[in-house]
């Protein structure tokens, strides 16, 4: 059980996002975003969060984080920091400190989001139930699952972003020997991040133009939205199609009727692309079940921080929810 106040943070590669939750069943009240690069660790983003707010002292935490959660202190995948629930609980006094992987409160968060959080991507589908899919691409790329069990929900957390993803038709495969590597190989999260887009745009443009400097993520999504850069517009499609096929592989993988739900930083800014593009005929091409992937619906989470119910869950109703993470209790 959590002691209220409940520290709460949604920690990735770039920010840190914290907020408090201070009584049961409450939301979380957003503290401050943090620039993970910033601080020299954990603590002293939490330290001047709570400072720049004025919160009370929180009694517990519970923290998500881009990395996977097998040890008492995790390194982050795209970041310097290492978080340690103990070291954290030790610093400000808590009694309990729980670390779990950034998808598992998106996916908590999911067993009742609002449909006002949501932007549908393709056909209108009624009420789907089942399991359901969580992912995203950002500074990475999260994948989680919600699974109904009895009269709890698991979740399932995934490292499908460092599975393997290679080309399905000429046109993919005139660009991928121009791909840059991740350790030697394409993956999931090597195409479908911030990062992943400047390389499918350096990777189109050298087919295209002959080549050209790396641009940054955000430029290629502006340009590519307006028009201005035709190869920015190329790889934004790209994308939406990569985004597509892969969310129909995880979807048929832990057949995923109630729905598949896109976060991350990217989705929520190319919602055209994704809408008029091939996003969704790439994830209903999956034969011979193409005719169930129609009846799956998709929706980008558009909410801001939408960790933040997740984890207000989690404090709140804990009981209702089997997943896994690293806890620290003082004295334990």
């Amino acid at each position: 059980m959590f002691e209220f106040p409940v520290l709460v943070g949604d920690i990735g590669g770039t920010n840190a996002r914290f907020g408090l939750i201070e009584a049961r069943g409450e939301a979380a009240r957003v503290l401050s975003h943090e620039p993970t690069a910033g601080h020299a660790d954990p603590s002293a983003a939490i330290r001047t969060s709570l400072g720049k707010s004025g919160a009370p002292a929180p009694r517990s935490a519970i923290l998500a984080i881009a990395g996977r959660v097998d040890a008492p202190a995790v390194q982050l995948t795209n970041a310097h920091w290492v978080v340690e629930g103990a070291a954290i609980g030790r610093d400000f006094g808590l009694s309990r400190v729980t670390v779990v992987n950034d998808y598992v409160p998106v996916a908590a968060g999911a067993a009742a989001i609002a449909p006002d959080d949501l932007t549908q991507i393709g056909p209108e589908i009624g009420d789907a139930r089942g399991p359901r899919l969580v992912l995203g691409p950002g500074t990475g790329f999260g994948a989680a699952a919600l699974v109904p069990y009895e009269d709890r929900l698991a979740i399932v957390s995934t490292e499908a972003g460092h599975t393997d993803l290679g080309p399905t038709d000429d046109a993919e495969a005139e660009i991928w020997s121009g791909i840059e590597r991740t350790d030697d190989r394409v993956t999931v999260e090597t195409l479908l991040s911030g990062s992943g887009l400047s390389r499918l745009h350096a990777a189109i443009r050298a087919v295209r133009a002959g080549g050209g400097g790396a641009l940054d993520p955000a430029e290629i999504t502006r340009t590519g939205l307006s028009g201005e850069d035709p190869h920015a517009r190329e790889a934004l499609e790209l994308f939406g199609k990569l985004l597509g096929r892969v969310c129909g592989d995880l979807a048929l993988t832990f057949l995923a009727t109630g729905g598949v739900y896109i976060g991350g930083g990217i989705a929520p800014r190319i919602v055209p692309v994704l809408r008029e593009g091939g996003f969704r005929a790439a994830f209903e091409r999956k034969a011979p079940f193409a005719a169930q992937m129609r009846a799956i619906p998709t929706s980008v989470i558009t909410v801001k921080d939408p960790a933040f119910g997740g984890l207000a869950a989690l404090a709140s109703e804990g009981g209702r929810f089997v997943y896994h993470g690293q806890v620290w209790t003082a004295g334990g």
